[in-house]
């Protein structure tokens, strides 16, 4: 019989993952790249979000440690498990000095966190329909708001380069992007409205900040906020309707 090494050890490496990304937090902070990182300089770039938005990692940080804890002690050799574990221990691992390479290189850390929201989707993808508060429910929170911050990066980036044209420019293509990709992962995933969440409030964060003095890209975000949040309410409940005899 053939035996699976990995079996009984990636419950553990991603306990391991979870506490060491956890960990990378309380000795860094980011609310955006320093304006000195860019040859542009962003000062305040539109498709930044608020401050206050940011909070939302307390509840990411929470449900995957909470997940992971869960993982360990009553999953642990769960092959249904281990098929999420190993694409959320990969993007755990870029994920933990991803806060300590953001505040001197921008673009590593856009690559970084480009594979983070990779990987968290692919783990989101996989994610078992049993345990659905243990394990989809943190990876879809966490995969929604690497959504929106992945794109985040990349316009932000993008503009502190000149590429192609200006930070309002590269907010619309930025928020474009992030719900392009949003909507793929619904339509694919259709019972899983917790991954739209997080990426609405990345919406909500974005407009709010941006308000009248932007409002291009607050009336996108808005219509993305609507767009998003009709599509998870009729992917959801589609996914949950019986099939027709």
């Amino acid at each position: 019989m053939r035996i699976n090494p990995m079996k009984h050890i990636l419950a553990p490496l991603t306990f391991l993952a979870t506490l060491t990304f956890l960990g990378s937090a309380y000795f860094s902070t980011f609310t955006g790249f320093r304006p000195d990182q860019l040859p542009v300089p962003q000062i305040d770039p539109p498709i930044q979000p608020a401050g206050w938005a940011f909070s939302v990692w307390g509840i990411i940080y929470l449900g995957l440690l909470a997940s992971a804890g869960y993982g360990l002690i009553r999953r642990r050799a769960d092959p249904a498990w281990d098929r999420a574990r190993l694409p959320l221990l990969a993007s755990l691992i870029i994920g933990t000095p991803w806060l300590a390479v953001a505040g001197w290189n921008a673009i590593a850390a856009t690559v970084m966190i480009i594979a983070m929201a990779a990987c968290a989707i692919a783990a989101l993808m996989r994610a078992p329909a049993q345990d659905r508060v243990w394990l989809q429910t943190p990876i879809a929170l966490y995969a929604g708001w690497l959504t929106a911050a992945s794109w985040v990066a990349v316009a932000s980036t993008a503009a502190g380069y000149g590429l192609i044209t200006d930070s309002r420019g590269w907010a619309l293509i930025g928020m474009t992007g992030a719900l392009i990709v949003a909507a793929a992962v619904l339509w694919r995933k259709p019972a899983a409205p917790e991954y739209s969440l997080t990426v609405i409030w990345a919406l909500v964060g974005i407009m709010a900040k941006s308000g009248m003095a932007v409002p291009e890209v607050s009336g996108l975000a808005a219509v993305g906020i609507a767009l998003l949040g009709g599509l998870a309410i009729r992917q959801y409940f589609a996914a949950r309707a019986p099939l027709a005899l």
